[in-house]
Order: structure tokens, then C-alpha cells, then sequence
């Protein structure tokens, strides 16, 4: 079975853009402030296999939620291409997005390293909005284009990055600078921008037919 190597190329980077592994690294870090490596380490592990779950649940049983709620796959492009170009302008503004961040009201008093990995690092940080609609997306297209092998093929090879990037954090973090981090973040959200476009473009091209004549 030949495999779409553009298509797969387009999975892992619109998942690398949308959870940015580099990006997060300080978050990562900031979160398990105080934490020993071997906690940090049992955090990335829990993050990563979370964050593997939320994913594989979004693209298979995506089309199923949509289904129950009488909602069509390209209604749910357009919204999930609405809520990733919001996430593509603030990281093009060099925050992170709203809808990717815990309630800035919430106080953090004495975190138990631990119980931060499935709250707030896998979801909503790295399991997001973006992320969820994003791999609905692809799911759809898998199905009604025979490429579970490509997308399976993205996803796994992004979600080994992204644990990878999680393991190496404390490393990480003692070499990659401020300005690194900045700079990342906002090419993550160039290429975040043109999915997010082509993802509205398709849904608006489908809703209504004539706009493509």
C-alpha cells in the first residue's frame, strides 16, 4: 500500500503547529517547578500517554459525536477552522491562546506535580479545541479517502516527537533561549494560519457550491 507522504507531511505539521512541543517546553517546565526529574519524567510519561488517548478518541470517534449532535463534518471544519486561526493570531502575537490556557483567575498554591499532567498540560494545553477539531478533520478525510494509514503514520510520528520533547524538557530547558521560543511560536503560527484558512476555505467551498464557480 503506497502512502500520501504530502498528506502525512501535512498532519504532523499541522499538529506540530497546533500543540508546538518546542513552545511548550516552558510551560512544561513551569508547571513541575520544584518537581524532582524522576516526578518530571512520570509527568511527561502521563501527559504523553493522555495526550495519545485524546487524540486517537478525537479522530475515530469524532465523526460519531458529530453524528449524534445532526452536525455534518464541514459545519465542524469551519467552527474548528474559526477556533484554530484564533489560536494562529495569538501566537502570531506571541502569546498563547485563550482557549489553549487554564483560567488565569485560578491560583496555583503548592502544586502537586503529579496531578498537573492530565490538568492543565494534556487538556486543554496540548488537547485543545484546535486540536480536537483539527483531528476531526483528518478523521473524516481518512475515512472518506482510505488514508487511516498517512494520518496514523502523522500522528504517531508527532506524538513520539512530543514525548520525546517532554522527556528532554529539564534539558531543554537550560538551552533553549527566550528569543528561540518566541521565534518558534510565531512560525508555528504562520503554518497554523494556512491550515486554519484551508480548513474555512473547504467547509465554505462545500456549504455552498456556488461560491466555487
Amino acid at each position: 500500500m503506497s502512502v500520501d507522504l504530502p498528506f502525512i507531511t501535512k498532519v504532523f505539521a499541522a499538529l506540530f503547529a497546533i500543540m508546538n512541543p518546542i513552545a511548550n517546553v516552558p510551560v512544561f517546565l513551569s508547571l513541575t517547578e520544584g518537581a524532582s526529574d524522576a516526578v518530571r519524567r512520570r509527568v511527561a510519561v502521563t501527559a504523553s500517554v493522555g495526550t495519545t488517548i485524546g487524540c486517537f478518541v478525537s479522530l475515530v470517534g469524532g465523526q460519531a459525536v458529530l453524528d449524534a449532535f445532526g452536525l455534518s463534518v464541514d459545519d465542524f471544519r469551519l467552527a474548528g477552522g474559526l477556533i484554530v486561526l484564533t489560536i494562529a493570531l495569538s501566537m502570531l502575537q506571541g502569546s498563547s491562546s485563550r482557549t489553549h490556557e487554564r483560567d488565569p483567575k485560578e491560583k496555583q498554591e503548592a502544586i502537586d506535580a503529579q496531578s498537573v499532567a492530565i490538568y492543565p498540560l494534556t487538556i486543554p494545553l496540548l488537547v485543545g479545541p484546535g486540536t480536537i477539531a483539527t483531528l476531526i478533520v483528518f478523521g473524516h478525510t481518512a475515512e472518506t479517502q482510505g488514508k487511516w494509514l498517512d494520518v496514523a503514520i502523522g500522528l504517531g510520528g508527532f506524538l513520539v516527537l512530543l514525548a520525546v520533547a517532554l522527556l528532554s524538557a529539564p534539558w531543554l530547558g537550560r538551552h533553549l533561549s527566550a528569543t528561540a521560543t518566541a521565534i518558534t511560536r510565531r512560525l508555528m503560527g504562520m503554518i497554523l494560519a494556512a491550515v486554519a484558512m484551508e480548513m474555512i476555505v473547504t467547509s465554505l467551498r462545500n456549504l455552498f457550491p456556488g461560491l466555487s464557480q
